[in-house]
């Protein structure tokens, strides 16, 4: 969902009101997962799709990060900070491959959390980098940021600490959509 919502952002309009705007394509759905997940309102097929364990509590967390996330990082850095990238690239195409890598070839497991792969991680600070460049480019085009080699090392160096903090045994006790996009900003915030 994060680089879709991100590739639509130039149809809205400059400063404030077209962040506002935006967000509200997540706030809604946040709205949504709430009524769901408190039990408020039954919707099997979106408890189902977002859940690992078919529980409707389950949205209350890791789906409730992350368009809760996604939604932070537009109203407050919208589509001229390279931290917005990096929070949704990284969160998103970064965190979204890593699972599906993890479970695919994740036979390796990493020495201090058995829950997480060796192919998994990687995976993540690849796919996190290239989508963060790809959206840097394309943000470029429209002339939203100035690309820079600072810029790309900015972002290599925040895949990569966001593919650590991912792997580390506290993602069990605290949702990784938490933890990553919350790594992305704080390191964000230093690198750009």
């Amino acid at each position: 969902m994060g680089p879709a919502f991100m590739v639509c952002w130039p149809l809205f309009s400059s400063g404030c009101r077209g962040a506002v705007l935006a967000s509200l394509i997540p706030g809604i759905n946040i709205i949504r997962m709430l009524f769901v997940g408190l039990g408020i309102w039954k919707d099997e097929a979106e408890v189902k799709s977002m859940s690992r364990y078919g529980d409707y509590r389950e949205l209350l967390k890791g789906p409730l990060y992350y368009a809760s996330a996604i939604t932070s990082a537009c109203v407050i850095y919208w589509r001229t900070s390279p931290i917005t990238i990096a929070v949704v690239c990284t969160m998103c195409a970064g965190d979204g491959v890593a699972d599906i890598v993890g479970r695919r070839f994740g036979n390796q497991k990493l020495p201090y959390n058995k829950s997480k792969s060796v192919a998994g991680s990687i995976a993540m600070a690849i796919a996190g980098f290239i989508a963060c460049i790809g959206c840097m480019h394309y943000f470029s085009l429209f002339g939203f940021i100035q690309e820079s080699w600072d810029m790309v090392m900015g972002f290599l160096v925040v895949s990569l600490a966001t593919a650590l903090v991912e792997s580390l045994p506290i993602s069990s006790e605290l949702d990784d959509n938490l933890t990553v996009p919350l790594t992305a900003i704080l390191l964000g915030n230093l690198v750009f």
